[in-house]
């Protein structure tokens, strides 16, 4: 059992440092749980993700912590099995020691103290809040969380400084006393313009209705493309078709597929040509002769090499970029140009800023354990201090995948919800901050009260007061803020393609950044979402928009909220030979999740100008 289990973590791409001792923990878990290695390396997974580990080593000092996550899954599975079974732990015991401390206080005629949420209100709660429907409002008063329990908040975690930041002070800022009587206030003079580029689905739009005739057109168009782009660039010749037999070196353009379930490894990998060239015929391709690479399946590139016998494609030469287009979004031809067409500029927004600051934060904005949304309510306040030109909110909002709403706990409809709670607060935190702020909210397809596809319509938010200060797009979406452009997707694509990912390092020990290259495939593919067949769960509807998946140019930031660690990373693209440029940079963002269980997690802030060179980036835990 103990090579099989050591298979399994092979297989998905771990590796084990003290391999007899793991293995034998391992063994004794298996036994004592009557697990499948298979199983217990599919929660060992679970265990890295939730835990945000650095490197896919499996440590012994991990050990003791992947034990008691095995326990709670047992204990989840006997309570799913006998639902009237209750088992006991710490909270019912706080819970009972917190009811008998309220039974033994004296009841004392006067002036009540106040309470924790008295003392520390909203900076916002000057605004007078509109009348809501809140079922929580006596809950939100009346109970302590485990959120607002935590000892440390607003703690710096990661910072790339290219500006001086007067605001940090030994790794964390000088606002992060959220209890300081004195706050100091720098509102910007100028707020940050909007221009928003519509490409995606509109609100009430019909979706699953695609056919397969859709879905091989978009497939077929993105090889098209890709090819039409390779040829442009005067770099490569015409493709051709890579299954004749031929002795002479040919290119191809085609896309990787898996020749059966499971996958890639260098024995089931096909290059899929384009109709125009082969007529949508596979070969198979030799990878022997790179000495490095990067696959997935529906990664579209450019192999060069020669096929002597007809069934197999010996690759010599890897080209799995575009090169970025010298022609800007403006010149574009109107077939594959996008109108900029909803602007929304400041009252005094004829002068553009010196400096775009942004703050970033991605779904879930409430802990597992209630719906108070208290991470969101802290990142709001945390707003008021910073003066942020531009707050951008990604989904989930009303997150589907939340215990209380899986069970219908709810006495709210889920509209109902968004509005009484994250609208809510969204309109007293502009009525606070004045016509300069502005907030980009875009959706998820696990917002439950919002459509279940993908590419995703904006949210309709037309109802609103403060309207005008709130920019709603679609999923994925791409927008300007200050002529800085931005594209955004809240799909976990970088733990999709994690999952699906093979690669070879090159043999000279050149280091190898995963994160790093994950994210560049989504531009080197210039698609918001490259893999096919999607990951399940991933509602793709090939007949809607499909250009709103297309990344026309290289953002100079890209937004990928994910599971997977956050960070911050300058991703450099090839650039071509007749440019003045040789690379183009862009900034890849991935805030990490406001919300962890049922405590705080992480969101990014960002100071703008211009240039990678003139830009400060932190991610900071609250």
């Amino acid at each position: 059992m103990e090579e099989e289990i050591k298979a399994e973590f092979l297989k998905s791409g771990f590796t084990l440092q003290d391999e007899e001792e793991i293995l034998k923990k391992c063994h004794t878990f298996c036994l004592n749980y009557s697990l499948q290695p298979s199983y217990l390396v599919s929660s060992w997974e679970v265990y890295y993700l939730n835990r945000q580990l650095d490197e896919p080593v499996v440590k012994d000092e991990d050990m003791d912590g992947f034990l008691g996550q095995l326990q709670n899954e047992q204990v989840e599975a006997v309570v799913k099995k006998e639902p009237s079974l209750h088992m006991y732990s710490y909270k019912d015991v706080d819970m009972i020691l917190d009811a008998e401390d309220e039974d033994m206080k004296e009841v004392i005629v006067g002036t009540p103290p106040p309470t924790k949420s008295e003392i520390y209100s909203d900076v916002y709660d000057s605004v007078p809040p509109k009348p809501s429907r809140n079922i929580y409002s006596s809950e939100r008063k009346s109970k302590e969380t485990p959120f607002g329990k935590r000892s440390n908040t607003f703690v710096v975690k990661f910072s790339m400084d290219n500006l001086p930041m007067t605001e940090t002070v030994n790794g964390k800022h000088d606002h992060e006393n959220l209890e300081d009587d004195i706050i100091k206030r720098n509102q910007p003079h100028n707020s940050c313009s909007l221009v928003v580029q519509k490409s995606g689905p509109e609100p009430g739009c019909r979706f699953m209705y695609d056919r397969t005739e859709d879905r091989f057109n978009a497939l077929e168009n993105r090889i098209k493309r890709h090819a039409d782009a390779l040829v442009a660039s005067g770099l490569f010749e015409e493709p051709m078709d890579p299954s004749v037999a031929s002795q002479r070196s040919i290119f191809a353009v085609g896309m990787i597929c898996c020749d059966g379930e499971g996958h890639l490894n260098d024995k089931s990998i096909l290059l899929q040509s384009s109709v125009e060239h082969s007529g949508g015929q596979r070969v198979r391709l030799d990878l022997n002769k790179l000495s490095h690479f990067s696959f997935f399946p529906g990664q579209v590139v450019g192999i060069k090499g020669h096929n002597p016998s007809g069934h197999c494609l010996i690759a010599s030469e890897l080209v799995d970029f575009v090169p970025p287009s010298l022609v800007a979004d403006t010149n574009l031809p109107p077939a594959k140009k996008q109108a900029l067409d909803v602007e929304i500029q400041a009252t005094n927004g004829s002068c553009t800023p010196t400096e775009t600051s942004v703050i970033i934060a991605a779904g879930p904005f409430t802990t597992t354990d209630n719906l108070l949304f208290e991470p969101l309510n802290e990142l709001l306040k945390y707003a008021t201090r910073k003066w942020p030109q531009l707050l951008i909110l990604l989904g989930p909002f009303i997150d589907s995948e939340h215990p209380q709403i899986k069970k219908g706990m709810v006495d709210l409809s889920f509209d109902e919800l968004f509005e009484s709670e994250i609208l809510r607060m969204v309109q007293d935190y502009l009525a606070y901050m004045g016509s300069n702020a502005r907030v980009v909210l875009i959706p998820s397809i696990r917002d439950a009260n919002h459509d279940f596809v993908f590419p995703q319509p904006p949210f309709d938010v037309d109802s609103l007061d403060l309207k005008h200060q709130i920019a709603c797009l679609t999923n994925p979406g791409i927008f300007y803020a200050d002529e800085v452009k931005i594209g955004c997707c809240t799909v976990d694509i970088l733990k999709h393609l994690s999952g699906e990912e093979m690669s070879r390092h090159p043999m000279d020990g050149t280091p190898s950044d995963r994160l790093s290259r994950l994210a560049t495939h989504i531009l080197n593919q210039r698609n918001f979402y490259p893999l096919h067949p999607p990951a399940e769960g991933v509602p793709l509807d090939s007949s809607l928009a499909p250009e709103a998946l297309q990344i026309a140019s290289v953002p100079d930031l890209l937004i990928l909220p994910s599971d997977i660690k956050y960070f911050v990373k300058v991703l450099s693209l090839p650039g071509t030979t007749e440019g003045e440029e040789k690379t183009k940079k862009c900034v890849c963002i991935n805030p990490g999740r406001l919300a962890k269980g049922e405590g705080g997690g992480t969101f990014a802030e960002l100071k703008y100008q211009g240039s990678l060179d003139k830009m400060n980036a932190s991610i900071i835990a609250i």
